[in-house]
């Protein structure tokens, strides 16, 4: 399947692995681009030394394109945008911070700017800062979310934008890839559905704690603080919720999520960890290899577009 995101990134599926701290290490990375699609290292928890560590095992393990993620708010932005450029990075995607100084700073160098953005506003600014693409995600995705869904966000950012554009947020198998593309996209992004693949680099209750929880088992936290996050729903979700709804400081709900996540998806602690996934959560029941996930997705497509009707 060619489109112009497989032309402009080289790879062979237009299948984008959404990058996520404390998940999107090196393993996983490299077996989502052995397997066609691109793998992104979740870097916006590590130091520039770290960071560099990553991608030379990325490069140990292929010789495939990758990307890495990033963030603005990192106080290390300066070291890592430079780093990226040194190492020659295919492509950096980031969801914080003002586009155009990132995009300034990395073409120059060669290095390729994805911005992940929640609006069809948000979308057209970032090609006007000459984006060399967008990652459009909608409210169903897992971890920090918008306030559209996918599917009216897709087609608005598509009547606004020319750049090369991914869809993300609710997507988890070959139904969900080919109404992305009905609806504009040219490629996809998925974060949930790798979190539950062998290679991911996160513990095993996590990813059971996915694979049993249904569309419904999910909420988002932090509307009232500005940084909306979806994550499943458990003791410490609920309790940040009822500390959102009976008013309590924003300080004293940062300093109680602080390190909930690493202690979900390193430590294995689902109750009192935040165990950030999308809504796509019920579409998912197993545990498959990166490489049977994305062969199975495209076979899938295929079969797909035979039920459409004519």
């Amino acid at each position: 399947m060619k489109t112009r995101i497989t032309e402009l990134l080289n790879i062979e599926y237009p299948i984008l692995q959404g990058a996520m701290a404390w998940i999107s290490y090196a393993p996983l990375v490299a077996a989502v681009s052995e397997a066609g699609g691109l793998g992104i290292i979740g870097g916006t928890i590590m130091t520039p030394n770290q960071l560099r560590d990553e991608i030379h095992q990325v490069r140990d393990l292929t010789d495939k394109p990758f990307g890495v993620n990033i963030i603005s708010l990192s106080p290390w932005i300066a070291q890592i945008l430079e780093l990226l450029v040194e190492e020659q990075v295919l492509i950096a995607t980031y969801g914080t911070g003002n586009p155009r100084k990132i995009i300034e700073q990395l073409k120059p160098g060669g290095v390729m700017s994805f911005p992940v953005v929640p609006s069809p506003n948000t979308a057209k600014r970032a090609q006007d800062d000459g984006a060399d693409g967008v990652i459009v995600s909608g409210r169903e995705g897992g971890g920090h979310v918008g306030d559209l869904t996918t599917m009216v966000l897709v087609p608005q950012a598509r009547d606004v934008v020319d750049i090369p554009m991914v869809a993300a947020g609710g997507i988890g198998d070959a139904r969900g890839m080919v109404a992305a593309f009905a609806l504009g996209a040219e490629a996809i992004q998925m974060g949930t559905r790798f979190i539950c693949t062998k290679e991911a680099v996160c513990h095993d209750n996590a990813k059971e704690f996915i694979v049993r929880s249904g569309p419904r088992d999910t909420l988002v936290t932090g509307n009232i603080t500005g940084l909306p996050v979806r994550c499943l729903k458990n003791k410490m979700s609920q309790t940040y919720a009822e500390m959102e709804s009976t008013g309590k400081p924003k300080a004293m709900m940062a300093m109680f999520g602080a390190g909930k996540m690493q202690q979900a998806f390193q430590l294995g602690d689902i109750e009192d960890g935040s165990v950030m996934a999308g809504q796509v959560c019920g579409l998912i029941d197993d545990v498959p290899t990166v490489a049977e996930l994305i062969q199975s997705m495209m076979a899938g497509c295929d079969r797909v577009l035979d039920r459409l009707p004519r």
